[in-house]
């Protein structure tokens, strides 16, 4: 299923930047990053649980925030974009 993950890390202080440099690295281990703290990721129910368990241990819930949509497998119709920065198909082949 793809699920979108957005995060909001209040960076005032040296340990919320920490906070967030751990937060954007779990995300990016699993999925596309789409905008600065938007990531698109394609999980099966045990990966999504295992991801979310991670990144609510990495944040500060008085001061962060995390948030889930989960889109499905059949979310291709659910997604347009419009503009610069296009993202390569979620489960497209990747050439390096």
């Amino acid at each position: 299923m793809l699920v979108l993950i957005t995060y909001d890390v209040n960076t005032e202080d040296p340990a919320g930047s920490r906070r967030l440099r751990k937060v954007a690295k779990c995300c990016v281990a699993h999925g596309q990053r789409v905008q600065n703290s938007v990531f698109e990721c394609l999980l099966d129910n045990a990966q999504y649980e295992q991801v979310k368990h991670q990144l609510i241990g990495l944040i500060d819930e008085k001061k962060d925030s995390l948030r889930f949509y989960k889109l499905g497998n059949n979310y291709a119709g659910k997604i347009e974009h419009v503009g610069a920065k296009t993202s390569y198909p979620a489960e497209g082949t990747l050439i390096f």
